[in-house]
């Protein structure tokens, strides 16, 4: 028999961290790596509103894959989109588009989340998100485009209305999402002199009754003061009724006219978990403590799209919530546990407490929560780019992330747009590629067609 093969699924923050763990601590002899992804990167999701404003260059946050000493993992440039874990397959849509399988003895399934979208009329074609590295690329061209043509336009309704942005999303993405774009076009329009400053409208909308409730109440309201103070409309316990090209109908009656709708109202897991025919919590896979699916013989799961018990928080049937703090050390839980599966020792729970989060709002405007104590403005700003730094995996990416830094705060940023999707920009499934996954009978049709060819 050969080596046991170990196919992880998805190349986030924890199935990057259990990779590299796996690479470390096993001998080549055990096992053979395979790693599924449509990129050759790990993206470093906290910091895309910095790439969005242009704090940041793509590639900084863009952390290769192959950049490693112990780099042995074999890299399958596609996307899982149907798991059978009777015949332990896996099928595969590679980035030409062919499908194709993969068998495996472990299954490691990272395949993080998707934006969570409703049944809102005129939502999926007309909003943003801020979810990809394309997105985000996207959102800083869009934006720098409304400036543009505002300034060419005649139309004073127009020009408004390309002057007013709508962030949907009050939570830790949306919140920097608004925070940092709106820097992009306070110090942007000082470029474009036939352009009132005053005219230019952010506005952001939660149903929520209160801003990042996952900070507390305090710092939530010190955030809410800090972009009200920088003109930020803060509209809470309202969303989005429906939404058209050149406008945005909110449930409390108000119109907003407005060529700029960007989504960030939460997340959902990958709908590779729908192809399971597993049991789910909320829609995440359900697992043990110790990571493993049950009823699913060597499977794994972890980060947004696993119910991983949260054994920290000491209260009954607590979940861990899907941040990148707890995919990390999942993954590394998962590869010791794997390691001790293949070795033959027991295997042990994830156990982590949250260590507290931190919100980079943009130039000097911060608050932070590390271990417990919350902190503002330059001491929270250190906190939050000292933590985002040091979680950078590679030296080359601390290197690029720090000299984006320095050069943004001497020199600034040019405003240039690139032409990237010149032509129109996809849709929100289109930018996630939400509809290429399979129903479970195809993942059954599609094995039972490979058995048949054997």
């Amino acid at each position: 028999m050969g080596r046991p093969r170990i196919l992880v699924v998805g190349a986030g923050f924890g199935g990057v961290e259990c990779v590299r763990r796996l690479e470390r601590r096993l001998a080549p002899a055990e096992a053979e790596l395979v790693l599924v992804t449509p990129t050759s990167y790990q993206l470093y999701l906290p910091l895309l509103p910095q790439v969005a404003s242009g704090v940041l260059t793509p590639q900084s946050i863009a952390v290769s894959l192959r950049r490693s000493r112990r780099y042995r993992t074999r890299i399958v440039p596609g996307a899982a989109i149907g798991v059978d874990t009777r015949a332990k397959v896996c099928v595969i849509r590679k980035i030409t588009g062919e499908l194709t399988e993969a068998s495996y003895d472990h299954l490691v399934l990272a395949p993080g989340s998707i934006t969570r979208s409703y049944d809102i009329p005129g939502l999926t074609e007309h909003a943003r998100g801020m979810k990809t590295l394309p997105e985000a690329t996207y959102l800083r061209d869009h934006i720098i485009a409304q400036l543009d043509l505002a300034d060419a336009s005649e139309d004073e309704e127009e020009r408004a209305a390309r002057l007013r942005f709508v962030v949907v999303g009050a939570g830790y993405a949306g919140t920097e999402t608004a925070a940092c774009l709106q820097r992009l076009t306070h110090h942007a329009v000082k470029r474009y002199p036939r352009l009132d400053p005053g005219q230019i409208r952010w506005h952001l909308v939660d149903l929520a009754t209160a801003l990042m409730p996952e900070l507390g109440g305090p710092l939530g309201e010190t955030a809410q003061r800090i972009l009200t103070r920088r003109g930020i409309e803060i509209s809470l316990g309202v969303s989005v009724a429906k939404a058209t090209a050149t406008e945005v109908t909110l449930t409390d009656g108000r119109v907003l006219p407005t060529r700029t709708l960007i989504w960030t109202a939460g997340v959902a897991a990958s709908p590779l978990v729908n192809t399971l025919e597993a049991e789910t919590d909320h829609g995440r896979l359900v697992v043990g403590p110790d990571l493993r699916m049950p009823e699913a013989d060597g499977v794994f799961a972890l980060g947004d799209a696993a119910a991983v018990p949260d054994l920290a928080s000491g209260r009954p049937g607590a979940i861990c919530p899907p941040t990148a703090q707890h995919a990390l050390r999942q993954g590394r839980r998962l590869a010791d546990n794997l390691i001790a599966a293949l070795r033959g020792r027991p295997l042990e729970p994830y156990v982590h407490k949250d260590l507290g989060l931190v919100v980079d709002l943009g130039g000097t405007d911060a608050v932070s929560a590390p271990l417990g104590i919350a902190l503002r403005g330059l001491p929270a700003q250190a906190v939050a780019r000292g933590y985002h730094w040091g979680a950078l995996r590679t030296n080359v990416a601390k290197a690029r992330v720090l000299t984006n830094w320095l050069l943004n705060a001497v020199a600034g940023d040019d405003y240039v747009r690139t032409g990237y999707r010149a032509g129109g920009p996809p849709t929100l499934r289109e930018f996630e590629f939400t509809d290429t996954y399979l129903t479970p009978a195809e993942v059954r049709a599609h094995t039972a067609a490979l058995r048949a060819r054997a």
